[in-house]
C-alpha cells in the first residue's frame, strides 16, 4: 500500500476499534487472524459446549487467544475476566497451548490492571507464557495486509488518490510533543554518541540524510527517558515493532535509503508540512530507532566498506 492508503486504513481501523465491542470485536479479530495466519482456528461458541475456554488457537505457535471488548472498561471486570478465561482455558484446553494471549480493544494502550493480572497469572502458572494484544499489535497485523485483504477486514474501500494527513502515527504524538518541548539545540562541539559508521555505509546512507541522523543522535537519549518505566517499556517495544514492520514494507518499495528515510519521516509526521522544530524532533525519533536497529540493517560482523578506487 502507498503511504496515503496506509494512513487511510489506519483511520478506518481506529474507527472500528471505537465501534466494536463484545461479539463484533471478536468477529473482527477472527477475520484479521484468519487472513494473516492459515493455521489460526477461529473458535466459535457452539451450544452447550461454549468455546471451551478459547476465542482462537494458533496450532504451530501453540497460542490461545481470549478476547475482551466491553463497552465500558472496569478494573474489577478486567481482573475477573482474565482470571475466568485462564481458569477455563486450563480446564478445557490443558495441553493445547503454551502461550495465553489476552486480546482487548483499549485504544489507549494496556490498562494497568491487565499488566498486573497477567503478571500474577505468570507467577501462578510459570509453565505458560502470558501476553496481551491491544490496538497497537492488532494494527501491526493490519499493516501487513495487501489492499484487497485490508478492505475486507476493515470493511471499507481504500482510495487510491493521495490524501493529506497533518499527523503520522498517533501513537508517536505524545513522544513527538515531548521531544518538541524538551529538545534543546545541540552544542555543535558536543561529541556524537557512538554510532557505528559501518551501519550507515552498509545501508548506503550518505550526505544530508547521514548528517540528519547523526544530529538526531545527540538527543536520542530523550526517547529513552520518555519510555522509562515498566509499562512504558511495553509501549516502547510495541512502537519499535511498528517501526520495524513499516520499514520492511517501504524498504521493499523504495530501493534508495534516502527515500526510505523520507517515508519513515512521514510515518512520524504525516505528509503535511510541519514547523522545522517538529521536523527536527522527528529525526531524533528516527535516530533512536536507527541506533536500536529497529530500522535499517546491521552489517555482518566481517563486513567492511569497499575502498574507493583511485585512478592511477
Amino acid at each position: 500500500m502507498q503511504y496515503e492508503q496506509r494512513m487511510y486504513a489506519r483511520l478506518k481501523f481506529l474507527e472500528l476499534m471505537a465501534e466494536l465491542n463484545e461479539t463484533t470485536f471478536e468477529g473482527f479479530f477472527h477475520d484479521l487472524m484468519c487472513v494473516r495466519y492459515p493455521e489460526f482456528l477461529d473458535v466459535r461458541t457452539h451450544g452447550n459446549l461454549g468455546d471451551q475456554g478459547s476465542d482462537g488457537l494458533m496450532l504451530h505457535e501453540r497460542k490461545l487467544f481470549a478476547c475482551y471488548a466491553p463497552q465500558t472498561v472496569s478494573a474489577t471486570e478486567i481482573r475477573s475476566k482474565i482470571r475466568s478465561d485462564v481458569a477455563k482455558a486450563l480446564e478445557k484446553r490443558l495441553g493445547q497451548f503454551d502461550v495465553f494471549v489476552f486480546v482487548h480493544n483499549d485504544r489507549r494502550g494496556m490498562h494497568p490492571e491487565i499488566a498486573t493480572e497477567l503478571s500474577l497469572m505468570q507467577q501462578a502458572h510459570p509453565e505458560i507464557s502470558f501476553q496481551q494484544m491491544g490496538s497497537r499489535r492488532l494494527w501491526h497485523e493490519c499493516m501487513q495486509l495487501d489492499v484487497a485483504s485490508a478492505e475486507s477486514v476493515l470493511r471499507c474501500q481504500i482510495p487510491i488518490q493521495p490524501i493529506v494527513h497533518g499527523v503520522g502515527m498517533e501513537d508517536l504524538a505524545p513522544l513527538l510533543k515531548h521531544l518538541r518541548d524538551q529538545r534543546t539545540p545541540a552544542d555543535p562541539l558536543m561529541a556524537l554518541p557512538e554510532v557505528d559508521p559501518r551501519k550507515l555505509d552498509f545501508n548506503l546512507i550518505h550526505d544530508e540524510a547521514r548528517q540528519d541522523l547523526l544530529r538526531g543522535t545527540r538527543q536520542s537519549y530523550l526517547v529513552d527517558e520518555f519510555y522509562a518505566g515498566s509499562l512504558r517499556a511495553v509501549e516502547h517495544d510495541e512502537v519499535a515493532r511498528g517501526f520495524r514492520l513499516y520499514y520492511e514494507q517501504v524498504r521493499d518499495e523504495w530501493p534508495d535509503a534516502e527515500d526510505v528515510l523520507w517515508q519513515l519521516e512521514m510515518y512520524v509526521l504525516g505528509n503535511g508540512s510541519v514547523p522545522p522544530r517538529v521536523q527536527r524532533a522527528a529525526w531524533v525519533i528516527l535516530a533512536h530507532f536507527f541506533e536500536r536497529c529497529d530500522i535499517f540493517e546491521a552489517p555482518p560482523a566481517d563486513w567492511s566498506a569497499p575502498r574507493l578506487q583511485v585512478p592511477a
